[in-house]
C-alpha cells in the first residue's frame, strides 16, 4: 500500500493571503502536521508567565451564613481577589443543609476555577464517616487547594462554674456518669465531635444537647442550663467579656497568643496533646488548569497576609496555617482518620 504525496493548502497570516506549499510528505504525515496546528491554535495557553485569567467575574460559594467569621474573612479575601486579578470575585452565601446546598451549587459550577467554594473541615474529614450517603464525592467533586485558616476552641463555663480546672470536670462526670451536658447547634459538627472526642478520652458520658442557634446555646451555657460547649473567640468571646463566660482551658498544643492565662486542656489536668479544632479549606472543579490552581493558591496566600485580615483572625481567634500541598493532604488523612475513629466509638450517624 503507498501514500501519496499530498499539497496544503494554508491561510498567511500576512494579508489573508493564501500559500500553496507542495510539501514532500505523505498523507498520514500531512494529517498528522494539520492536528499539531489545529491543537495549538484550539488549546489555551497556561504557562504561568502569560497566563490570563481570569477574564470574567468569579465567585466564592460558602455554606456559611452572613456576618460570621469564615464569611467575614471570605469577603475580605474576594476583595483583595478582585483588585488583583481586575474582575469581580462575588462571595454567594448558601447556608443550610449541612453545607449541602452550597456544595451541590457548586457542583454545577465551572471547571476554569472560576467558580470556588469554601469548606468546614467537617465536610471534608467528618461527614465521608458521619452519612451513609453524601450527596458528593469528597474525591471527584473537589480539588481542595489550601487552607484558609484555623482556630482551637476554648472550653466555656458558666462564670460561676464551681470546676477550676478540666480535671475537675471529668471527675465530677467520672463520678455522676450521664448527669453533665455539652452542647452544639447540630449533630456531627466540630464543637459536637470535639465534646465527643473528650468523652472518650476520658472514659466519661456526658449528655449532648442541641441548640438552634449558635447564640442560645452560649448562652444557654452562661444560664447554667449547660455544664460546658467548645466555642471560638468569636462565638463565645463576647460573653466572656461581658462576665458571663469563663474559659476553663483551650483545647490546643500551647497557650493561645493573648490569653496566656487560660491553660491548656492537659496543662489543667486533662488528657495530654488533647486538641479540638475547626479549619476551613478552599477548593474547585476538579479539571481545574494547573496554572490557575497554582495562580489562586499565589494570590490567596498574599490575600490573607493583609493587616485587615490578620485583625480578622485575632478578632475570631483564627490562625494562619500555611502549609505545603502535601503536608495538608497528610493533614486531611489524619483528621479524617480522627474524626472517623471518635464517630464510630461514640456510635454517632445519620442514615
Amino acid at each position: 500500500m503507498r501514500d501519496n504525496n499530498t499539497q496544503l493548502t494554508i491561510d498567511s497570516p500576512i494579508q489573508g493571503d493564501k500559500m500553496t506549499h507542495k510539501l514532500n510528505m505523505s498523507r498520514r504525515q500531512a494529517a498528522f502536521a494539520l492536528g499539531a496546528i489545529a491543537a495549538s491554535v484550539a488549546a489555551p495557553s497556561f504557562a504561568q508567565g502569560d497566563l490570563k485569567w481570569p477574564t470574567k467575574s468569579s465567585r466564592i460559594i460558602n455554606p456559611f451564613p452572613v456576618g460570621g467569621g469564615p464569611d467575614g474573612l471570605s469577603r475580605l479575601v474576594a476583595d483583595k481577589l478582585g483588585r488583583a486579578w481586575g474582575q469581580p470575585v462575588v462571595v454567594e452565601n448558601r447556608p443550610g443543609g449541612n453545607g449541602f446546598i452550597a456544595i451541590n451549587e457548586f457542583k454545577r459550577g465551572a471547571t476554569d476555577g472560576t467558580d470556588m467554594i469554601q469548606l468546614d473541615n467537617v465536610h471534608i474529614a467528618a461527614y465521608p464517616h458521619l452519612f451513609k450517603k453524601l450527596p458528593y464525592d469528597l474525591n471527584k467533586d473537589f480539588e481542595i487547594l489550601m487552607p484558609l485558616f484555623r482556630n482551637f476552641f476554648f472550653v466555656c463555663v458558666p462564670v460561676n462554674s464551681p470546676y477550676k480546672t478540666i480535671g475537675d470536670l471529668i471527675a465530677d462526670a467520672k463520678a455522676h456518669p450521664g448527669k453533665l451536658n455539652y452542647g452544639s447547634w447540630s449533630v456531627g459538627n466540630p464543637v459536637h465531635l470535639g465534646s465527643a472526642l473528650l468523652e472518650n478520652q476520658t472514659g466519661t458520658k456526658m449528655e449532648h444537647v442541641i441548640y438552634k442557634e449558635t447564640s442560645q446555646l452560649y448562652q444557654g451555657v452562661a444560664n447554667g442550663e449547660l455544664t460546658f460547649a467548645l466555642g471560638s473567640l468569636g462565638t463565645a468571646g463576647p460573653l466572656v467579656r461581658g462576665g458571663k463566660l469563663r474559659f476553663l482551658a483551650v483545647a490546643a498544643p500551647s497557650r493561645i497568643a493573648g490569653f496566656e492565662n487560660v491553660p491548656t486542656v492537659s496543662e489543667s489536668g486533662g488528657p495530654k496533646d488533647f486538641t479540638a479544632i475547626g479549619w476551613n479549606a478552599l477548593a474547585v472543579r476538579p479539571g481545574t488548569p494547573p496554572a490557575v490552581i497554582e495562580k489562586i493558591r499565589t494570590d490567596v496566600r498574599q490575600a490573607l497576609t493583609g493587616q485587615d485580615v490578620k485583625d480578622k483572625f485575632a478578632a475570631f481567634g483564627y490562625e494562619s496555617f500555611n502549609p505545603t500541598p502535601a503536608e495538608f493532604k497528610a493533614f486531611m488523612a489524619s483528621e479524617s482518620k480522627r474524626f472517623g475513629d471518635v464517630i464510630k466509638k461514640a456510635e454517632i450517624g445519620r442514615a
